[in-house]
């Protein structure tokens, strides 16, 4: 069943990645899970840039034209897909140097799974204050990182200690993911496709 996982990633982890581990899903109920996972921050941040506005300070709501919002939207939906399967790829390939034999699915169920908190952040945006995001946004990175780092040895099928270095590798992996889509960020909107206020 899609999602039915959330749940149990949040009450009782490694329990859950054991469950993960012994039903290993088909690679369409892990993309099902990322589709409709990453429409929370899409969504939230399109209606909160385009209905809420956002207050950066002392004065009026920022806001985004509706035409903007949605293109922004979309954008950042594609990016959070693309970048989820982009990281399970890359611990796909890592993990024959940690010894570990796992197919695309595993990788793809870790990277899946531990996003979930990270894109579960989106809610926050209904709330667009900037102090706030950032709270619960390290709140969600953090979550993300101990299900990484509890996870990896149960879906690799690798030692503990192995596990930890491996779970290093992927955190450091995806921050290189998070930089290369900052930085095309900054080009799209530099070379027009930056975002129109109202």
């Amino acid at each position: 069943m899609i999602l039915n996982h959330i749940w149990g990633l949040y009450a009782h982890p490694k329990t859950e990645w054991h469950t993960i581990d012994r039903n290993h899903e088909s690679i369409s109920a892990s993309l099902s899970h990322i589709l409709i996972i990453a429409l929370v921050p899409s969504v939230c941040m399109f209606y909160s840039t385009a209905f809420i506005g956002w207050s950066i300070g002392v004065g009026d709501p920022i806001f985004l034209s509706v035409n903007s919002a949605a293109m922004m939207s979309i954008a950042t939906y594609f990016a959070l897909v693309i970048g989820v399967f982009a990281l399970a790829y890359l611990t796909n390939w890592m993990s024959q140097t940690f010894g570990a034999k796992p197919n695309f699915v595993h990788a793809l169920e870790l990277a899946a799974y531990t996003a979930t908190p990270l894109f579960m952040v989106g809610f926050a945006a209904l709330y667009p204050h900037p102090w706030f995001i950032m709270l619960v946004g390290f709140a969600g990175l953090a979550w993300s990182i101990y299900l990484l780092y509890t996870g990896v040895p149960i879906l690799m099928h690798i030692p503990e200690d192995q596990g930890f270095i491996f779970a290093s590798s992927v955190v450091t992996v995806g921050l290189v993911l998070l930089v290369a889509i900052l930085a095309s960020t900054v080009i799209l909107w530099s070379v027009g496709f930056g975002p129109t206020f109202i």
